[in-house]
């Protein structure tokens, strides 16, 4: 069995016995580590660890500016879930990773997670603190560079990680596009906090 199906393996144990999880869900409660991280946020250049997200219920992806499908649906749905909040989003943060730090530099980085909502933070690492951070959560992404009459090609996992606001990681989920029940997700943890 590949490590990819022992993973998913693992986190549908893991949740078994641990209550009611919407469709689409799992809890990683106790499977998962603490949100842990040094990168560089968009929007001032500024220098952010998981502590400075404290106090806060956090959404974690990993994504890149240039991405034609998934990476634009995904934070507006989370844009979404913000609104849906109405306050309480003043109480949640959503980090959008860059697994492409090349092409994303700080003001494109900035200027794509703007467009959604001022709770989502584009952050950009090094190669090293990207990588570290994706094998944290066991994120696959792969960059393959541009050649001849070919762009960058960049693959990535699809998964949103939920951490309450102490850091513990709670929640996974790979789809987006329930956002009535990620909205009920994040109230809960909210709740909880």
């Amino acid at each position: 069995m590949k490590r990819p199906a022992l993973l998913a393996l693992a986190l549908a144990l893991a949740a078994c016995g641990r209550g009611e999880i919407r469709p689409g869900a799992s809890d990683i409660s106790g499977v998962m580590p603490d949100l842990s991280f040094h990168m560089t946020q968009a929007n001032d250049g500024a220098t952010v660890t998981a502590d400075s997200y404290r106090g806060k219920v956090t959404l974690l992806y990993f994504g890149y500016t240039h991405c034609p499908d998934e990476c634009p649906t995904t934070p507006a749905n989370r844009a979404t879930v913000l609104r849906n909040l109405g306050p309480r989003a003043k109480d949640m943060r959503v980090l959008f990773v860059s697994v492409d730090p090349r092409r994303d530099t700080l003001p494109t980085l900035e200027a794509y997670v703007s467009t959604f909502a001022p709770q989502i933070d584009g952050l950009r690492g090094t190669d090293d603190q990207i990588a570290a951070l994706a094998r944290r959560y066991r994120v696959l992404y792969r960059i393959t560079p541009s050649s001849e009459g070919r762009d960058s090609d960049v693959m990535h996992s699809d998964s949103t990680f939920f951490f309450d606001s102490s850091g513990h990681a709670r929640l996974v989920t790979t789809s987006t596009d329930d956002t009535k029940g990620i909205t009920a997700d994040v109230k809960r943890l909210l709740q909880n906090s």
